[in-house]
């Protein structure tokens, strides 16, 4: 009788247990990046720390500090990444603390001339910067006619080359990680200070900056960690004494066949992410990924640069020559001429691309003799370029659709769980997002030679869903936050089940949000090179890899007219994206 009792009744609707269905959507994601994310990266490990009778070895690493050579590069490595991440949240911070204080409408107009830089693909804003900074750029010929290089001078290949253009395609990031922690400061904090006597310097240095310090630490963290990756900027606009760990990387897998020796200097960045990783959860906290102002730690963090801060805010309010109304004027006015000078030296450089397309001449050289249409006529009716291009809009929509799916249970499932869970979860989903790519580049590259898949659509689908995964995550979670759940349990008690009240209440409700994200992951699929380096194969490429060894022969204006068309698609892109977010509101 009591079995009877227990079995379910004939026609009646199977029900998960509440604990394991708050599970379920993020079960396919967890599997997914299990599978191509942790698995490979593991991998990773064993093949730095093993030799080739599967013996512990350390060879490998001390092979890097006894050799002069890979000393130098991995400093190198650490300190390109150092000068980027601080020039990058230096000449940023301004720009986000304007934002923060404009109105909503005025602060989306600025960030869409911020997005556009930072989506355009890293070929091209490099490609510009080639063009720029060359022997004989434009930027070259002004510097050596006011005197600032000699005759046999340039600001490319070199150190110098490599800032300037590592800093141009991170200085969106960092002002967009910076923003939200800003914006979540509340400035009525500010107008005590102004109120008890402080002027609107010495409130600045007192308040809020020691409240945006955690925001500040995200980005310069952030930034690290991305340029510790880097590889085009250094090998294009850089000489070798500029070369970092990613170029040694893949000279080690496509030149030497080392794979060993890739692994353990693969293993050198990716301990250095996991480091990074714990002090930005340390200083501001995983949910800042999603939007979310900083969360509030013990033991007063930054309390010892408290005394640093207020001496200089009363040195800058002896040093204010204007007051009240007067100093909040001039400040606007001085804020807002500064952070034209930013955007228009993000957008200038890929700007200065365009009109090379239609140059006349065959050969890059400016200014060009307009106009002609050739190139992009060359460009479409090659063949080469046809397949790179066809191939990487398929694998480019393909891989939006699956990040989407993936990305859009995860999300569901963080906002579900209880919030002891959401943390390390969340951590999961968006450590692809942390982690070089380079790193994930190298553990796939093992992984699919075993299962068959490098060379294949399917291997490079796989390989840009991990990096997408983080984008569609964090940009539904924001979504999922803002999303009333009343309209859901009104579906539930109107009898509607899980699926229905997705398909009726949740879709139709998210999809500006939804086309954004989708849109997100897509540029990251047809911008991605890394991936395509090593899973690509050598014959059927995607376009960013073909405009890589194009680029490395010659610089021609069928380069630049393929730029250019990415340039367009990045602004219709970002457009779209700007659309998709306004409905969301």
């Amino acid at each position: 009788m009591w079995l009877v009792q227990r079995l379910p009744q004939a026609g009646a609707r199977f029900t998960w247990p509440k604990h394991l269905a708050r599970w379920l959507p993020a079960l396919p994601a967890l599997l997914f990046l299990a599978v191509f994310f942790i698995v490979p990266v593991v991998e990773i490990l064993q093949g730095g720390l093993y030799d080739g009778d599967g013996v512990l070895s350390m060879a490998q690493f001390a092979r890097m500090t006894h050799s002069a050579v890979y000393v130098k590069v991995l400093a190198s490595t650490f300190w390109i990444a150092f000068l980027t991440a601080a020039l990058s949240v230096l000449l940023g911070y301004p720009v986000a603390y304007l934002l923060a204080r404009l109105s909503a409408r005025s602060r989306e107009r600025w960030l869409l001339w911020i997005v556009l830089p930072f989506w355009t693909s890293y070929l091209v804003k490099t490609y510009a910067w080639m063009l720029l900074l060359s022997k004989t750029g434009l930027l070259t010929a002004v510097a050596t006619h006011l005197g600032l290089l000699d005759g046999a001078g340039t600001l490319a290949p070199s150190l110098t080359g490599v800032l300037i253009g590592m800093v141009h395609a991170m200085l969106p990031l960092a002002v967009m990680t910076m923003l939200p922690i800003m914006r979540g400061i509340n400035m009525q904090l500010v107008q005590a200070a102004q109120t008890l006597g402080a002027d609107r310097a010495t409130g600045f240095f007192t308040v809020f900056l020691p409240l945006s310090g955690p925001g500040a630490a995200a980005a310069g963290l952030l930034v690290f960690i991305t340029s510790l990756g880097f590889f085009i900027v250094p090998a294009l606009l850089g000489s070798p004494r500029e070369s970092m760990v990613a170029q040694l990387v893949i000279s080690s897998v496509l030149e030497l066949f080392d794979l060993r020796f890739a692994g353990a200097l693969s293993t050198v960045l990716l301990l250095c992410s996991i480091v990074v990783f714990f002090v930005y959860d340390r200083v501001v906290g995983l949910s800042s990924l999603a939007g979310e102002a900083p969360e509030r730690r013990g033991g007063g963090q930054g309390g010892r640069l408290v005394p640093v801060l207020m001496a200089l805010g009363r040195l800058a309010g002896k040093l204010s020559f204007t007051h009240g109304r007067a100093q909040s004027t001039h400040g606007d006015v001085g804020l807002k001429a500064y952070t034209w000078v930013i955007v228009l030296a993000l957008v200038l450089p890929i700007a200065f691309v365009v009109p090379l397309a239609f140059t006349r001449q065959s050969f890059v050289a400016f200014p060009p003799q307009l106009f002609t249409l050739k190139w992009f006529v060359a460009f479409l009716e090659s063949s080469v370029w046809q397949a790179a291009l066809l191939r990487s809009l398929g694998v480019g929509f393909a891989t939006a659709a699956l990040a989407l799916v993936l990305g859009f249970g995860a999300s569901l499932a963080l906002v579900r769980l209880p919030s002891r869970w959401r943390k390390p979860l969340f951590a999961v989903f968006i450590a692809p997002l942390i982690v070089p790519r380079i790193v994930v580049a190298v553990g796939l590259l093992y992984l699919f030679a075993r299962w068959e898949l490098a060379g294949t659509n399917a291997g490079l689908v796989i390989g840009h869903t991990v990096l997408a995964i983080p984008y569609v995550v964090v940009t539904l979670s924001a979504s999922f936050k803002r999303f009333d759940w009343r309209l859901d349990d009104a579906a539930k008690m109107l009898g509607a089940s899980a699926f229905t009240r997705v398909r009726t209440v949740l879709l139709p409700l998210l999809a500006a949000s939804l086309g954004s994200a989708f849109l997100f992951a897509f540029i990251v699929s047809f911008d991605d090179l890394t991936i395509a380096i090593f899973v690509s194969g050598g014959i059927n490429t995607t376009l960013p890899k073909q405009m890589w060894d194009d680029i490395q022969l010659a610089v021609t204006p069928t380069l630049a007219a393929v730029a250019t068309s990415l340039v367009f698609l990045m602004a219709f892109v970002v457009w779209l994206s700007s659309i998709f977010k306004r409905k969301s509101y």
